[in-house]
């Protein structure tokens, strides 16, 4: 396991992993030595390993059986998919098949971009010809595949039948030229990666808790709830508007905890809705959202879009000290609750963002998120793909957010936040914020923050502008603030 640690860190923390992971493969592999484990094939071996995991259920204890590198976080999945696709001539076909039907037909509730990669993956290496469905069988593709990756070429085979030396300048006999090879499913030794110091396993399980709250049923709200749950509900929506001391908010936390437990997790949002908890003051909701961030509920992102989210989306001043300390912890401790039930509503403003929802988002971003995370959060926010754009929020909120971003001042001051948090932006998302800015170029040919955005885009994403320079310049000659003639220099210099 200890070879493979580099490459993984590659996976991590790279702003390029496809290609520095194919020359760190190709400067690590050593094919003379018998000893070696650094190899296409055992990394294949060791990505479909078959693991144990948490069930998808988190009052379970069962435990699923899944392949080793469905363990691993979702940006770390999704970088090695990445990876199998640029560098997939290395790697038998026929494995790199597998792996990705079996990450797409058992993988319940995937990742956007590690379904999306999985099946670039299984894209890239399929048969094209579909001479195999004369057959009427459907397995029959991989049964009938020349497996030309393990196979030897033709004058290699007659040169070994005839027992003579076939490259007499090698340390190298026939026999060992048809050495067998090793099996995919073979189990490693090696002990589970642990990445950036967290269990995987955990990370899945948490990705798969926030799916089933956005696949929460929204006709629950039209279901008719008890008569005496209602009757609770409403109760405790008074003392907590009435209350006069912090401690006694404790008391109703363990109060709504128990109600939604009773009523069981498809109506954690509406029971959550009548007691309408975002209603309260600062320092309640602070204390609520204290007590609820270590309850081993399903409910992470149903807190915050009932607590914190309706506080952030009207805000027109600085947001409260309070407030906004118990958020970012709460950030901390469940980071996908805080991608879908805060940033990605939080940036879909139907006003759009203001600069004090700007300075809230670019807080949680800076002290609650992994640069990886974020990269893949602004791909998810910047592309066309609606599905990529679901949240969690009660339906009375749900007029405060649109579909798509409405592009201010403040939200180019956003971007530029988190380029500068030294977010490594894709190819696609550089492309994307360019065409926004031709589009409002002239609106904003005045605007310093827009201008600053600008500057902060060639200076951090040069390398991905090359293609855009021309159309660019012609953009900034346009426009007059005091940054004008430093963007034009940069993109003069690409």
């Amino acid at each position: 396991m200890e070879d493979w640690i580099p490459l993984f860190q590659i996976f991590l923390n790279s702003p390029c992993p496809e290609s520095d992971a194919s020359q760190w493969l190709q400067t690590n592999f050593n094919p003379s030595s018998n000893t070696n484990s650094i190899s296409t094939t055992s990394l294949l071996s060791l990505l479909t390993r078959i693991s144990d995991a948490n069930s998808d259920d988190p009052s379970s204890l069962q435990k699923k059986r899944v392949m080793w590198v469905q363990t691993l976080p979702n940006v770390v999945q999704a970088r090695i998919l990445s990876f199998l696709v640029y560098d997939n001539q290395r790697f038998c076909r026929n494995d790199l098949c597998g792996l990705a039907r079996t990450m797409l037909t058992q993988g319940k509730n995937l990742d956007f971009w590690v379904k999306k990669a999985a099946e670039q993956l299984l894209d890239s290496v399929s048969v094209s010809d579909y001479r195999w469905l004369s057959c009427l069988n459907l397995d029959s593709e991989e049964e009938n595949a020349d497996g030309e990756f393990y196979s030897i070429p033709d004058w290699l085979s007659d040169a070994a039948k005839d027992n003579e030396p076939v490259l007499p300048w090698l340390p190298i006999s026939p026999d060992e030229l048809i050495a067998e090879r090793p099996s995919i499913g073979s189990v490693c030794k090696e002990d589970d990666l642990i990445v950036n110091g967290n269990g995987s396993s955990e990370k899945q399980e948490e990705f798969d808790e926030v799916m089933l709250e956005i696949d929460v049923d929204e006709r629950k709200f039209d279901d008719p709830i008890e008569v005496e749950v209602e009757k609770t509900a409403i109760s405790i929506k008074s003392r907590l508007l009435n209350l006069e001391s912090t401690s006694k908010a404790v008391e109703l936390a363990n109060e709504i905890r128990e109600l939604c437990i009773r009523c069981g997790k498809e109506y954690y949002l509406p029971v959550l809705n009548l007691i309408e908890p975002w209603s309260t003051n600062d320092e309640i909701s602070a204390v609520l959202m204290s007590c609820f961030s270590v309850d081993d509920l399903s409910w992470h992102s149903h807190v915050l879009c009932s607590i914190a989210l309706p506080k952030l989306l009207i805000l027109n001043g600085p947001c409260s000290r309070v407030v906004l300390s118990a958020t970012i912890e709460y950030c901390k401790a469940h980071h996908k609750a805080a991608e879908y039930a805060l940033l990605l509503p939080l940036i879909l403003r139907s006003e759009g963002v203001n600069s004090h929802i700007c300075d809230v988002i670019t807080r949680i971003v800076k002290e609650c998120m992994h640069t990886a995370h974020v990269s893949a959060f602004c791909q998810k926010v910047l592309c066309e793909d609606k599905d990529a754009k679901r949240f969690v929020c009660l339906p009375c909120h749900r007029c405060l957010i649109s579909d798509e971003l409405v592009w201010t001042e403040s939200l180019f001051g956003l971007w530029r936040n988190i380029l500068n948090h030294d977010v490594r932006f894709v190819q696609d998302s550089v492309d994307r914020l360019v065409d926004r800015v031709c589009e409002f170029g002239d609106r904003y040919s005045k605007s310093l923050k827009f201008g600053n955005f600008v500057l902060c885009l060639v200076s951090k994403c040069g390398p991905f502008l090359k293609r855009h320079k021309v159309l660019l310049t012609e953009v900034v000659e346009k426009t007059d603030t005091i940054v004008t003639k430093s963007i034009i220099s940069k993109l003069s210099a690409l």
